[in-house]
C-alpha cells in the first residue's frame, strides 16, 4: 500500500502549491517516508532520515490510506486521541492540496 502511494506522488504532484521548500516526515507503523516539496517538484525518500523536517507526523498506515484514498479529513479528536501525532498539523492540508487531495 505504501509503495502505491509513493509511486502516485510524482504524477499527482501539483506545482505551485508551496512557494518554498518544505520537508515532511511520515512515520506509518513500521514504515517511514520523507517527502520534500517545493514550488516545482517533490521528492520521496524511504526510511528514517535524520535531517530536520518542517512537519513530523506519526500515524497508522491505515489512517494515512483513509486520508490519501478515501478523502478522510482528520478532526481534532484524531489528534487529541493520539491516532495522529504531528508537530505542525497546520501544514498537512497544504500537503494534501499539493497532491490534489
Amino acid at each position: 500500500m505504501i509503495e502505491a502511494m509513493i509511486s502516485e506522488m510524482d504524477t499527482a504532484f501539483c506545482k505551485g502549491v508551496f512557494s518554498e521548500r518544505k520537508a515532511f516526515r511520515f512515520r506509518l507503523d513500521e514504515e517511514t517516508i520523507t517527502v520534500v516539496v517545493d514550488a516545482e517538484s517533490c521528492h520521496v525518500e524511504r526510511g528514517a532520515n535524520l535531517e530536520p523536517v518542517d512537519c513530523d507526523c506519526k500515524t497508522g498506515a491505515e489512517m494515512f490510506k483513509r486520508i490519501w484514498y478515501d478523502g478522510y479529513r482528520p478532526g481534532i479528536m484524531d489528534f487529541l486521541g493520539g491516532a495522529i501525532r504531528c508537530d505542525n498539523p497546520l501544514l498537512l492540508p497544504q500537503f494534501l492540496r499539493a497532491f490534489g487531495r
